[in-house]
Formats: structure tokens, C-alpha cells, sequence
């Protein structure tokens, strides 16, 4: 039996679909629906994914309809100059974020977690950046969900350990997505997934 994609895995999953085991020792897909306690509604709706940084700030709108494949609305990397006073990039990155918010009416929002940073100056800074994307979403009333960067490239990947590279090729692959993503981009959208292929309101 062919290996399936993560895409179709992944649509399975949303369907509900079982795996069972044949009797020839392969896996295949069982008879029985999946018991109750185990089903769960695709997400609908539209999620703002961030992923939150100084300097490169991601941000990607995705649309979940009905289980079908999730659909990119818009993406966008928030570049800030090195040479950018820190106070002026924060503005920044909160006028891309309320933009986002003001664009679309969103259903959610998810941001990746700050779990592991260098020194102290970089959680300030890792600190600050969240906080300005935060308050832009927070002004609209929209729920926040956080997310460890683990977490996210074990429900989009299913790895905890993969690369960005990884992570890039596997969310055009889910998104259907045909031009390059960046890495912020990337990240952003990988968040949004994850809080789609994980929700259980």
C-alpha cells in the first residue's frame, strides 16, 4: 500500500477516518467509524497565525471550511531595518497586526511561544515584539491561543525536531500553496495549523 502524504493524512484525520490492521499485516482503513469520543469537528473558521520576532515578524491569514483543505487568505513578513530604534519597529509590528485584524473577520488568533532564547536581552526583545502583536489583537477582542514550537511542528510535520526547511515545504504542501514561503511566513502559517488541527472547542 502506497505511504500517504501528511496532507492526506491529515484529511483523514479531519474525516475521522480509523486505521485498522489487515490481515496481511498491512494497515488500511477500518469499516467502523472511529468511536464518538474520539471524532471531532474540523475547525471553521479563519485564524491569524504570528510568529512573533523584532526584525522579521510573520503573519499568515488562513481560511478552514468544512475539512477541506485550508486555503492561505494572505501573508506577509514584517521586516524592520537593524538600524530601527526598537520603539519604532514595535510600532510596527503593532500597525501590521491591527492591518491584519482590520482585514478579515477573523476567528482566532495563535502565536508560537517564546520557549528558549539566549540571554536576557533576547527575551526583552523576543518579549517585546509579543507584546506589541498581543495588544493589537487584544484591542479587537479576539481570542489568543499560544502554542510551544514544538507542539507546532509536531501537529504540521509530525516531528518535533524538524527543520525550518521542513516546515516551509510541508505547509505549501498542505496550503496547496505555490509560491515560496519565507520562514516567518512559514512559521506564522505553521502555528495557524497546528491550532486548526488540534482545536477542541
Amino acid at each position: 500500500m502506497a505511504r500517504k502524504s501528511v496532507r492526506d493524512m491529515w484529511k483523514a484525520k479531519l474525516a475521522g477516518e480509523t486505521i485498522a490492521p489487515s490481515p496481511h499485516g498491512r494497515r488500511v482503513k477500518a469499516a467502523v467509524p472511529a468511536p464518538l469520543s474520539m471524532q471531532r469537528t474540523p475547525f471553521d473558521g479563519l485564524v491569524l497565525g504570528i510568529d512573533p520576532s523584532l526584525r522579521g515578524t510573520g503573519l499568515a491569514v488562513i481560511e478552514f471550511k468544512g475539512g477541506r483543505q485550508p486555503i492561505m487568505l494572505r501573508c506577509q513578513t514584517v521586516k524592520v531595518k537593524p538600524k530601527v530604534p526598537m520603539a519604532e519597529a514595535l510600532a510596527e509590528i503593532h500597525r501590521a497586526v491591527t492591518a491584519m485584524v482590520a482585514g478579515f473577520s477573523l476567528t482566532h488568533v495563535a502565536l508560537e511561544q517564546t520557549i528558549y532564547v539566549q540571554n536576557f536581552q533576547t527575551a526583552q526583545i523576543l518579549g517585546a515584539a509579543r507584546g506589541a502583536a498581543i495588544t493589537a489583537v487584544a484591542l479587537h477582542d479576539l481570542p489568543i491561543f499560544e502554542y510551544a514550537p514544538l507542539r507546532v511542528k509536531q501537529a504540521v510535520v509530525g516531528a518535533g525536531r524538524a527543520s525550518k526547511e521542513q516546515m516551509a515545504r510541508t505547509v505549501m504542501s498542505l496550503l496547496g500553496h505555490g509560491a515560496t514561503l519565507g520562514h516567518d511566513e512559514a512559521d506564522a502559517a505553521g502555528v495557524a495549523l497546528c491550532h486548526a488541527f488540534t482545536w477542541r472547542g
